[in-house]
This record gives structure tokens, C-alpha cells and sequence, in this order.
């Protein structure tokens, strides 16, 4: 081994070289119209077709070419990683440094290098810009960066050995996303069979006269939430001012509320800050359900623990206890997540609902007993499929670490691929 005198890279192999981007590719800058080149999307998982989805500016004619094999990396600091070879002739946002190999090289190598987490922060570190969502790197900088040079053959076996090892790695976190999957969809049936049959499974059962609930136990009653619950929304303070904010007052916004049930803020008020909006101070015990939302978080639920504020985007539901346990309440405004959608105003792309859907909303009663029993065999068995949850989710952070840690050092030459006997 030798230093390779890159901070980022560290020691080679003696039989590796050191040049400077500028050397191994040359820049195409091409002016075309997605007209004529099929529009495509620079990411995190390489070039890919743009989705029809996604936002589309009127600048067709403002585009760069991109070939098949040309390289293609966000220049902009808030796109870190979003780079790649492209397997399409196409055309890509003027914010992409696109760029075609010159010489005998092995792009998948470099491909494999220019993912590496410590390439992404030396490319940024060559950037300009006036704050951190503006900054970028341009061919000017990006070109003059060292990277290593393996033998030709060795680029080769590097790259062979990450295809293979990384594709099982991304096999193995594909399968425990599908478990992941699976484990959600059984507690949310867990959810809805308990707040819906009970747990007595010989109950007699009676039409709910709501098609979406169908039968239900004999002794439940069906309500609307406004005849049971008081209802309330908040506000947000000015942000010019900073004397409305950091204070003692916990303060809740729709994107803090998640489809698990999990309330994850921390920001709060002032006494001043809180003055300055509308509702008043919510208290422990009462379910929040965000309004608005058209990225999917309209109708995700949280359990209020302790005094809050909401924002204007969040529904505070307080239940009479005499009627309804709240945690029991709060498992069956779980169940209503999907059904909220169908009674949202406004359009497609961004959907909310308000108080008064939020009060006709229909909730079934059972008697007290049964209510505690239901909230209390949710809460264990939730428990026990997010803690089976977070364990897989820990399974595929170690995964991701390890696949990192592994490109570095195959593409550093810490490591060599093993030989393969024919």
C-alpha cells in the first residue's frame, strides 16, 4: 500500500495510480428539448425515466442531452448522492453535470466510487453557493478532484464483485421491507377486528348500518364523534418574529403526526407565541388527526401525553371519558385513516378535511368493560409489532452501514474481490 495523498481515500495499492476527473471524462453540455429526448430523472437510484408525476417546469427546451453510458450527477448539495450511468438517451435538468468517459476505463467502477459517501462529501466540498440548499458544484470544480486509478482489470473485478455482493445485500433489505409490510398490514387487521368485533368472537352481532363496518357485537352503539367529543384547532404564529417560538409550550403541526400513531415534535412556544393563534391549549388524552395533507399525511393520528398547541392543520379531538376511552378511541381513529379520504374536500393534489367531517364522523361504543379490554389488548399487541418492527428495521441500518463500508473498501483498495476458480 502507498498514501494516495487524498484525504478521502487514503492508502492504495502501489499498482494504483491518482488523476483528476478532468482526466477521465470530458463534459457534455448540450442544449436539447424534452421533446425530442425523452425527459429523465437523476436520483439517489441512478437515471431513470421521469415519472409522470413528478413537478414539470415549462423550460422543455432547457435541457441537457444525456447518451446511453454517460454519467450523469445533481450538482446541487440537497441531491447529494442523486447520480449515475444512464442506460437511455434522453434529457435531464440543467442542474446535472453530465459528463462521457474518455478513454480505456471501466465506468461501473467509477460509478461505484462516485456513490460513496466520502466522494459525495468531497464533491461538495469543492461547491459555492450562498446557503447550504443553493450550494452546488460545477464541471469546473468537479474536474479538477483526485480520484484513484486501478489497473483496468482491476476495475473490472471491483465492479463485477460490487454488482453481485450489493444486489444480495439489496435482496436481503428488499425481503425484510416485504416483512416489514406484511407486519403493518397484520396490526392494522388486528386494529380493525378488535374495534369492530370486540374480542369475543361468539358475540352475537347486529348490522352497524354502515357499509364500510358492516356487523358489530349487539350491545355497541354507533355515534357520531361531535355528539361524544369536543372538537378544537389551532394556529401558527408569525415565524419573522423568534419570541413566538422555543418557549415551554409543546406545539404540534400536521407532519408531526404519523400513520403509526406516534406524536414526533419538538417544537414548542412562548407563552406570547401561543397567545398569537387561534384554540386554545390542548390536554392529555385527546387524539389529534392531521386535516391536510395531499403527500399522505392527511388522517394520520397521534395520543396527546401532555398540554399542547396545534397548528391550523390539526383537528384536537377531547372525548367525554364517561362514554369512550380515549385510548380506545384512539385505535379506532386509527381504523378511520383510510376512510377519511373519501369525505376530503378540495382536489386530488391536496385533499383536507375539517371540524364539522371530523364530528359526522361515525364511532362505535361498546360498553365500557369491553372498551378498556379492546384498548388494552391493542396496546399490548402494538407493542409487540413495533418492537418486531423496529428490530427488522435495525437489521436493514446495519445492512445499509455494511454495504457502505463495503464499496468504500473494495473501491479504495482496502479490500480485493476474491478470485473465482473457473
Amino acid at each position: 500500500m502507498k498514501n494516495s495523498n487524498i484525504q478521502w481515500i487514503g492508502e492504495i495499492p502501489d499498482d494504483w495510480e491518482v488523476t483528476k476527473i478532468g482526466q477521465l471524462y470530458q463534459l457534455r453540455n448540450q442544449k436539447v428539448s424534452d421533446r425530442d429526448y425523452p425527459p429523465l430523472s437523476v436520483t439517489m437510484n441512478g437515471i431513470v425515466p421521469q415519472m409522470e408525476h413528478v413537478a414539470k417546469t415549462n423550460a422543455h427546451d432547457d435541457r441537457k442531452l444525456v447518451k446511453k453510458g454517460d454519467f450523469a450527477i445533481n450538482s446541487r448539495s440537497d441531491r447529494r448522492g442523486s447520480c449515475g450511468i444512464s442506460k437511455y438517451d434522453g434529457s435531464v435538468s440543467l442542474i446535472n453535470t453530465v459528463l462521457q468517459p474518455l478513454n480505456e476505463m471501466n465506468p461501473n467502477y467509477y460509478d461505484w466510487l462516485f456513490h460513496t459517501v466520502q466522494f459525495a462529501d468531497e464533491f461538495y466540498k469543492w461547491g459555492h453557493g450562498i446557503v447550504d440548499d443553493l450550494w452546488s458544484t460545477n464541471w469546473q470544480d468537479m474536474k479538477n478532484i483526485s480520484v484513484c486509478v486501478p489497473p483496468l482489470s482491476t476495475q473490472t473485478s471491483i465492479a463485477t464483485y460490487l454488482d453481485s455482493k450489493c444486489s444480495q445485500i439489496d435482496g436481503l433489505i428488499a425481503d425484510i421491507n416485504k416483512q416489514i409490510e406484511t407486519l403493518n398490514e397484520l396490526k392494522k387487521s388486528t386494529i380493525t377486528e378488535a374495534v369492530t368485533k370486540g374480542l369475543n368472537k361468539n358475540a352475537k352481532l347486529k348490522d352497524s348500518g354502515i357499509q364500510w363496518i358492516g356487523r358489530i357485537p349487539e350491545g355497541w352503539k354507533v355515534t357520531k364523534i361531535g355528539f361524544i367529543a369536543d372538537t378544537c384547532s389551532g394556529g401558527t404564529p408569525p415565524s419573522s418574529n423568534a419570541d413566538f417560538f422555543d418557549g415551554d409550550i409543546k406545539w404540534v403541526c400536521s407532519y408531526d403526526l404519523h400513520e403509526k400513531g406516534i406524536i414526533d415534535t419538538e417544537k414548542h412556544l412562548t407563552n406570547i407565541g401561543a397567545s398569537m393563534i387561534a384554540g386554545k391549549i390542548q390536554m392529555p388524552n385527546s387524539i389529534l388527526i392531521a386535516m391536510y395533507g395531499g403527500d399522505g399525511t392527511i388522517g394520520n393520528s397521534g395520543f396527546l401525553l401532555v398540554k399542547a398547541r396545534t397548528n391550523q392543520a390539526v383537528c384536537s379531538i377531547h372525548f367525554d371519558e364517561t362514554i369512550i376511552i380515549p385510548l380506545y378511541a384512539f385505535f379506532f381513529i386509527r381504523f378511520l385513516r383510510p376512510f377519511w379520504m373519501y369525505y376530503a374536500q378540495g382536489s386530488r393534489k391536496d385533499p383536507n378535511i375539517n371540524q364539522e367531517i371530523v364530528k359526522n364522523m361515525k364511532i362505535l361504543t361498546p360498553p365500557l368493560a369491553e372498551q378498556r379490554a379492546i384498548a388494552t389488548y391493542l396496546d399490548t399487541k402494538c407493542s409487540e409489532f413495533d418492537s418486531i418492527i423496529s428490530d427488522k428495521q435495525k437489521q436493514i441500518s446495519t445492512l445499509e452501514a455494511y454495504k457502505k463500508s463495503l464499496i468504500y473498501e473494495y473501491v479504495t483498495g482496502k479490500n480485493v474481490p476474491p478470485v473465482i476458480d473457473n
